[in-house]
């Protein structure tokens, strides 16, 4: 708090944009943990571009963006706004791309963002059951820890998070067979899929898609944006934890505990406390 002149001036409070885009459903959900957070939150559609850059950080939400034509996030990804995004996220402002939005990232090329061009994708999952889109709870370890991604600053390392996927193309691959090991080099896997207990198993259902090295997540090299793939405001508070977690059994009967946080919702609980210190 600064006082001048006998005048109290109140920190203003991060300022979020949630970019909707034709065929996103995911926007309510994430304001609604931006919010939670104490931060303040717009959803923003695609062709609101004007003074886009007044928002102290960016979400791209899931859904499927443009019916997802040609493949998923691609058409998105070519949008202006992407460009206005960019700039942005090179002044170290933070972007969280989730699934569809994490589909966009990587088309754009903004994630994992080691050349000026799309260096990953995200094709149709692989897994025994089931062709095209698949919907199940999961699990997924933290790689880094607290320092290396903006997103976890409130994250142990080996941490491991209970979350949903729902996605027909989730599965990270590239042809650039130096790729997976520069982003292990730079730290940049920064979630991986697991089983309850922290075991990295590439077979199904640990990895439900058949992703490279189990990448769930990436974040650039600078570590202010992130794409996942897995849904972090889908899993943000107690209530919505699905009945089989410890946790969420901890709390059954009590209505209000049932309104806390799950350890999702440090993603968006970091990106306020990295708004604060290094943003405003």
């Amino acid at each position: 708090m600064n006082i001048m002149y006998g005048v109290i001036k109140m920190p203003r409070k991060p300022s979020i944009a949630v970019i909707y885009f034709p065929g996103n459903n995911c926007e309510e959900e994430s304001l609604k943990a931006v919010l939670a957070t104490g931060m303040e939150g717009k959803i923003v559609r695609w062709n609101e571009r004007r003074e886009i850059e007044k928002y102290d950080g960016f979400i791209i939400p899931g859904g499927w963006g443009y019916e997802d034509r040609i493949r998923a996030g691609v058409i998105m990804a070519k949008d202006p706004v992407f460009d206005l995004i960019r700039k942005e996220a090179e002044n170290d402002k933070p972007v969280l791309g989730i699934c569809n939005g994490a589909q966009a990232l990587v088309e754009c090329g903004m994630i994992p963002g080691l050349k000026d061009n799309v260096e990953m994708a995200l094709a149709p999952n692989k897994n025994p059951f089931v062709n095209g889109y698949y919907c199940t709870w999961i699990y997924i370890k933290s790689t880094e820890g607290k320092n290396r991604c903006i997103f976890t600053k409130f994250t142990e390392k080996n941490e491991v998070i209970p979350i949903p996927i729902a996605h027909g193309e989730g599965r990270f691959v590239t042809k650039d067979k130096e790729l997976i090991s520069k982003l292990i080099k730079n730290k940049q896997i920064i979630f991986k899929y697991s089983t309850k207990d922290g075991k990295i198993e590439e077979s199904f259902p640990t990895n439900p898609n058949g992703a490279v090295d189990n990448i769930a997540a990436i974040c650039n090299k600078n570590g202010n944006v992130m794409a996942i793939m897995p849904h972090p405001e889908r899993a943000s508070f107690i209530r919505q934890l699905p009945d089989t977690t410890e946790l969420k059994n901890k709390f059954v009967g009590n209505a209000n505990a049932m309104e806390d946080p799950a350890p999702a919702f440090h993603f968006f609980k970091s990106m306020k406390k990295y708004v604060e210190e290094e943003v405003l």
